[in-house]
Parts: structure tokens; C-alpha cells; sequence
């Protein structure tokens, strides 16, 4: 009989990179390949055996709807193979809170999948990648890690796909929450749960598109013009996103041009440029056929509104349900 195992599957970023130098503060994200990286997780003494596959090797400022692709159809490979009891992804931290949101949409919730990156490059001091990894190899092979949906490890923290966001530039505890904080502690040792599991038995909540609609996110600043409007949009486009100020504000003249688009049957939803923050409906937003972002970012605003017009749903109102669900 086939042995059980962990699926491991290398997308690159600061946890594979190197700098040639333990002090240096420039280095090569996507450096290390699956199998080195592995050897030095066998030096850690960690029982447990790991089956490992390199989807990529990039910086996850470069990660795309290609990349996304194969990740997700080699997730769903070691999700249907009953020898393997979770997945493990290595990822650069730039844009794991996205590709954990994408993935969290689309797969079932039946066995582990977890996220996990470093913040120093393997050979800088105080390299916490492979801390994270071990971390998340904990969270992987628990039983209660299924019905979570898509988690992220970092920082001895455990965070969900939903709620994780990168807030610092450096530093071990580059990542928070919101709405929820982590919710789980965890070392190489132990796992605490901050509550039960709340996807028991669920499926995807959307098919995987490998062709996402276009979706624009519009940074709102001060002095904004309507042009910045017409400069984003195009005849591809198929939504808006509003990376408003404060919660989900725009200059009138902006918001005008927005009106505009959505009466004419373009989905726009206003989420916050800030870290922290609910956007709740305004009473103009039945009037102006906007759409409220509720806890989402931008980032994941953009990847749920793209999920939901690539499954015909334009109607601000429908949108509007599904945003308040999440």
C-alpha cells in the first residue's frame, strides 16, 4: 500500500531565494529548487513524508493566471489521491494573500491546503523559512485543518485565506487579519485553534477559471480627475474595483464617471485603500448601482468580482449578496 504523505508544491519566492551573503538586504527570490529545499527540511528531523513538485521558481510579484492554473489542477490531483493527507505551497508573500483567496474560492475543503513564505532568503540571518514550513507542515497534517478553507502559516500564526493581508514591508510579523486576526497558533511542536472548523464538507464555491474577465482596481487619491477613469477602462473591461479612501470614497467628479458605467451595466464595487476598515453600503449606492466591498481589500475584491462575472453574475444586487457573505 502506497505510504500517506504531504503534497508539496514550490512556487519560489523569499523562502526559495537567496542573497549570496547572511547580511545583504537585496537577494534572488525563486533560487532554491523543491528538492534542495527539501533536503534541508530532512535536516530538521521532522518525521513525516513529503512528495514535492516544482510548479514554479519566480518572485510572487510575477506570479500569473498561468502559474494559477497548474497550482490549482496539482492541488486538485493531491486533493482526489487518498494517499495524501494535505498540501503544502511555498510562496514569495507578496501575493499569497491572493492566491490563497483564489484558491480558497475554488477547491473543496476536504483535506488541508496551506500557504506558507518567508520573509529573509535562505541565507540570511535569521532565515525563518524553514521554521514556517515546519509550522506549516504541523497544520498540514492535522485532522482539523480540513473545513477551514485555504490557510496561510506564517509567523507561528495561522491565518485564513479570507482574512490574511500583508502589512509590513520586513520583519517575522509582517502579517495581520481582518476582520479576524490569526486563527491559530502554531509551532513546530504544537497547534492551537482559536475555534471550530466552520466549511465542514464543502465544495468549491466557484469552478476554476484559467480565462478571468478583465477587473481594473482605481486607486483614489487626492486631486483625482474623471480622465483616470477613462484611462483605466477599456472595451475589455468587465468590472471596477475602488481602492477608495476612507470607507470606499471617491472625488464626485470620479464618482460620477463610475455612475456612468455601472448604469450601463458594468459591475463597480467600492473597497478601502486602508489596511483596516469595513466598507458598508451608502444610501447612494442603489442609486448609483455600486456595489460595497464589506471586509475585503481591493486585491480580493478584484479576484471574487472576477469570479462572479465569469459565472454571468452582473447584477449589482446578486454581487452585493455574495460580498456580504464573505
Amino acid at each position: 500500500m502506497d505510504q500517506t504523505h504531504i503534497l508539496i508544491l514550490a512556487t519560489g519566492g523569499t523562502i526559495a531565494g537567496k542573497a549570496d551573503s547572511a547580511t545583504r538586504h537585496d537577494y534572488r527570490p525563486g533560487q532554491i529548487h523543491i528538492d534542495e529545499f527539501l533536503g534541508l527540511v530532512a535536516e530538521l528531523g521532522i518525521e513525516a513524508n513529503l512528495i514535492g513538485t516544482q510548479i514554479a521558481n519566480i518572485g510572487s510579484e510575477d506570479m500569473s493566471p498561468a502559474i494559477w492554473a497548474e497550482l490549482h489542477a496539482s492541488i486538485e490531483a493531491g486533493l482526489n489521491d487518498p494517499n495524501c493527507q494535505g498540501v503544502i505551497i511555498t510562496h514569495g508573500t507578496d501575493t499569497v494573500e491572493e492566491t490563497a483567496f483564489l484558491l480558497d474560492l475554488t477547491l473543496p475543503t476536504s483535506k488541508p491546503v496551506v500557504l506558507v513564505g518567508a520573509m529573509r532568503p535562505a541565507d540570511a540571518v535569521g532565515y525563518d523559512g524553514l521554521r514556517n514550513f515546519a509550522n506549516a507542515m504541523r497544520v498540514a497534517s492535522n485532522d482539523d485543518a480540513a473545513g477551514r478553507g485555504v490557510l496561510v502559516v506564517m509567523g507561528d500564526r495561522v491565518f485564513a485565506a479570507r482574512d490574511i493581508r500583508k502589512a509590513s514591508t520586513r520583519g517575522s510579523e509582517a502579517f495581520t487579519g481582518f476582520p479576524r486576526e490569526s486563527i491559530g497558533l502554531v509551532t513546530p511542536s504544537a497547534l492551537e485553534w482559536f475555534g471550530a472548523p466552520w466549511r465542514v464538507g464543502e465544495g468549491a464555491r466557484f469552478p476554476f477559471q484559467s480565462d478571468l474577465p478583465d477587473v481594473p482596481i482605481l486607486y483614489v487619491h487626492a486631486g483625482m480627475t474623471p480622465d483616470y477613469v477613462d484611462r483605466l477602462v477599456h472595451a475589455g473591461t468587465r468590472g471596477v474595483v475602488v481602492a477608495g479612501v476612507g470607507e470606499g470614497n471617491m472625488p464626485e467628479a470620479v464618482r460620477q464617471a463610475l455612475v456612468r458605467l455601472a448604469h450601463g451595466g458594468m459591475p463597480v464595487v467600492r473597497a478601502s485603500r486602508l489596511e483596516e476598515g469595513l466598507v458598508d453600503r451608502e444610501p447612494e449606492d442603489d442609486a448609483n448601482c455600486f456595489v460595497a466591498a464589506r471586509a475585503l481589500n481591493p486585491p480580493k475584491t478584484r479576484i471574487l468580482l472576477q469570479m462572479l462575472v465569469a459565472a454571468g453574475i452582473n447584477d449589482p444586487a446578486a454581487i452585493q449578496r455574495e460580498f456580504d457573505g464573505k
